[in-house]
Protein backbone atom coordinates (compact mmCIF):
# COMPACT_ATOMS: atom_id res chain seq x y z
CA UNK A 1 0.00 0.00 0.00
CA UNK A 2 1.40 3.14 -1.28
CA UNK A 3 1.90 6.67 1.51
CA UNK A 4 -0.81 8.40 -1.08
CA UNK A 5 -3.96 9.70 0.47
CA UNK A 6 -6.58 7.28 0.67
CA UNK A 7 -9.54 7.95 -0.50
CA UNK A 8 -13.39 7.76 0.26
CA UNK A 9 -15.69 5.38 -1.67
CA UNK A 10 -17.11 9.35 -3.32
CA UNK A 11 -13.46 10.68 -4.42
CA UNK A 12 -12.49 7.19 -5.60
CA UNK A 13 -15.76 6.84 -7.55
CA UNK A 14 -15.01 10.18 -8.76
CA UNK A 15 -11.62 8.87 -9.59
CA UNK A 16 -12.94 5.74 -11.50
CA UNK A 17 -15.80 8.21 -13.39
CA UNK A 18 -18.60 5.78 -11.46
CA UNK A 19 -21.08 6.41 -8.94
CA UNK A 20 -20.54 6.00 -5.51
CA UNK A 21 -23.30 3.23 -5.38
CA UNK A 22 -21.22 1.39 -7.70
CA UNK A 23 -18.23 0.63 -5.71
CA UNK A 24 -20.71 0.28 -2.67
CA UNK A 25 -22.63 -2.42 -4.66
CA UNK A 26 -19.49 -4.05 -6.04
CA UNK A 27 -17.90 -4.37 -1.93
CA UNK A 28 -21.83 -6.11 -1.19
CA UNK A 29 -20.73 -8.44 -3.70
CA UNK A 30 -17.15 -8.83 -3.68
CA UNK A 31 -15.98 -7.13 -6.48
CA UNK A 32 -14.12 -4.10 -7.86
CA UNK A 33 -11.28 -2.69 -6.61
CA UNK A 34 -9.56 -3.68 -3.42
CA UNK A 35 -10.52 -1.43 -0.14
CA UNK A 36 -9.89 -0.92 3.12
CA UNK A 37 -11.85 -1.67 6.09
CA UNK A 38 -10.69 1.04 8.83
CA UNK A 39 -13.34 0.88 11.53
CA UNK A 40 -16.88 2.29 9.85
CA UNK A 41 -14.72 4.00 7.07
CA UNK A 42 -14.18 2.90 3.93
CA UNK A 43 -10.90 3.82 1.66
CA UNK A 44 -9.05 3.39 -1.73
CA UNK A 45 -5.87 3.38 -1.96
CA UNK A 46 -5.05 5.31 -5.69
CA UNK A 47 -2.41 2.71 -6.61
CA UNK A 48 -5.06 -0.45 -6.19
CA UNK A 49 -7.73 1.79 -8.55
CA UNK A 50 -4.78 1.92 -10.94
CA UNK A 51 -4.28 -1.31 -10.29
CA UNK A 52 -7.92 -2.77 -10.85
CA UNK A 53 -8.19 -0.07 -14.30
CA UNK A 54 -5.13 -1.82 -15.89
CA UNK A 55 -6.32 -5.04 -14.99
CA UNK A 56 -9.60 -5.04 -16.47
CA UNK A 57 -8.34 -2.98 -19.79
CA UNK A 58 -8.55 -4.82 -22.88
CA UNK A 59 -6.80 -5.12 -25.59
CA UNK A 60 -7.49 -4.47 -29.32
CA UNK A 61 -5.67 -4.81 -32.71
CA UNK A 62 -4.99 -0.85 -31.89
CA UNK A 63 -3.39 -1.01 -29.19
CA UNK A 64 -1.23 -4.22 -29.67
CA UNK A 65 -3.50 -7.02 -29.57
CA UNK A 66 -1.39 -9.63 -30.74
CA UNK A 67 -3.64 -12.93 -32.63
CA UNK A 68 -0.51 -15.51 -31.62
CA UNK A 69 -0.57 -14.63 -28.26
CA UNK A 70 -4.24 -14.36 -27.91
CA UNK A 71 -5.92 -16.77 -25.25
CA UNK A 72 -2.36 -17.51 -23.47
Amino acid sequence: MSKKPKLSTREAAAYLGLKPNTLEIWRLRSRGPRYVRLGSRIVYDPDDLDDFVAANSINTRDTGYDRVGAGK
